[in-house]
């Protein structure tokens, strides 16, 4: 039996009628449907426990969508939530934005275009990768801490860290294709790691994927 489990949640979808990129401004909540997608999460990881899984730490980004996407898993496994910074958004250039084609050819963000490979626009992939990996491999040992072997923890975050995290862990390239990034709202990437600690495989799951036809995603959100 694998000796932990960490399970990279990906929050609920967020009311943002103007369609601002809001990367880590305060004050962005879950829309009607992402509370709802919220309870789905709860009802599926509250299932898994019932049927014997040992999950018994819940930690979440300190940003508003991250901890209400958290808070019915909190209710329903009573788990309290540790807020954890290191797995907050990137840090975005065009945060507050509204980040379109037109926009983005004006003169004035063009540096910050020049290389998308670290990106230039941003929080550097690798520093991303870095910093959520060491907040899953303190998840993994607390987790642990608190329920033995085969223990799991939840972490709540966001698209591109998580992704980032992901990429690091497969060994693969970290510079991507946003649009191709397998982690929807509310998608749930499993670390599985052995009782070294090594990670033996990355499962994907998507527990609300009947909500997802008709939300809407910022883009890195």
């Amino acid at each position: 039996m694998p000796q932990a489990t960490v399970h990279l949640l990906r929050h609920g979808e967020v009311h943002n009628p103007e369609g601002v990129l809001y990367g880590r401004l305060p004050e962005f909540h879950l829309s009607e449907l992402g509370q709802e997608m919220a309870r789905t999460l709860a009802e599926h990881f509250s299932e898994r426990a019932a049927q014997g899984a040992k999950i018994v730490h819940l930690v979440a980004s300190p940003l508003t969508r991250a901890q209400e996407t958290a808070q019915p898993i909190s209710q329903a496994l009573n788990l309290d939530i540790v807020t954890e910074e290191r797995i907050i958004e990137a840090a975005n250039y065009f945060e507050g934005l509204h980040v379109s084609k037109a926009e983005l050819l004006r003169p004035k963000h063009w540096p910050m275009l020049r290389n998308p490979l670290r990106p230039s626009w941003g929080e550097p992939y690798r520093e991303q990768a870095a910093r959520v990996t060491a907040a899953v491999q303190d998840a993994r040992l607390r987790a642990i801490e608190l329920g033995g072997d085969g223990a799991e923890a939840i972490l709540v975050s966001h698209q591109l860290p998580i992704w980032a995290a992901r990429l690091s862990a497969e060994g693969r390239p970290l510079w991507h294709d946003p649009r191709k990034r397998e982690c929807t709202l509310t998608s749930v990437t499993s670390l599985v790691f052995d009782d070294a600690g090594t990670l033996l495989r990355v499962d994907y799951s998507e527990p609300a994927s009947a909500l997802l036809p008709g939300a809407s995603s910022t883009p890195g959100a």
